[in-house]
């Protein structure tokens, strides 16, 4: 995980510093990691992800510029993916839906996104009740037992199990809107 983004880092700063064979590694290796990422996240046919890794290699080629070396590349790169597969779901007309039961995928780990992952989590669970925010970051993220989570919180178990339920069911109702935070 941080090996991956520090050899990326660096091959962004060469890249930055003339290095064009160091550039040329850094968009093939980011290749890699986007049809993965695209994969995972969008489905369908494999031709439409590699569009969507193509553009978004152009996207981190053509503003390359914009990249502030005190912050994890790969949340930068990342972004710009994101912003890419948004696109491709308005210019289609979809809205990607996710069962209630598999909420669990909005905090699955990607080995090289973790820096972005916190901060978009932060953001998103802003203005969620406190005691839902807690459930889920409790249960979820620390990954603490139902009753583990009770105990400290002071709640029963069913009610942290109401609280999770219903923060991630607001948490999924924003997401599909388009609507990341609060802010």
């Amino acid at each position: 995980m941080k090996a991956t983004e520090d050899r990326l880092r660096s091959l962004m700063m060469q890249g930055l510093n003339g290095d064009a064979e160091a550039h040329t590694r850094l968009l093939r290796e980011l290749a890699g990691l986007l049809r993965g990422f695209y994969s995972r996240r969008f489905g369908g046919d494999p031709s439409d992800a590699e569009d969507l890794v193509q553009e978004t290699l152009i996207a981190v080629h053509t503003r390359r510029e914009s990249y502030d070396p005190s912050k994890p590349f790969t949340s930068w790169a990342f972004a710009m993916a994101r912003f890419k597969m948004i696109d491709e779901f308005r210019r289609r007309g979809l809205r990607p839906t996710l069962p209630i039961e598999n909420a669990d995928d909005l905090f699955a780990d990607d080995d090289y996104e973790p820096a972005s992952a916190a901060m978009d989590l932060g953001r998103l669970m802003t203005d969620l009740p406190p005691q839902q925010r807690h459930a889920i970051l409790q249960v979820k993220v620390e990954g603490l037992s139902i009753e583990e989570a009770a105990e400290q919180s002071g709640l029963s178990p069913s009610n942290v199990k109401i609280s999770i339920h219903r923060g991630l069911k607001k948490l999924m109702t924003r997401v599909q809107r388009g609507e990341p935070d609060a802010n």
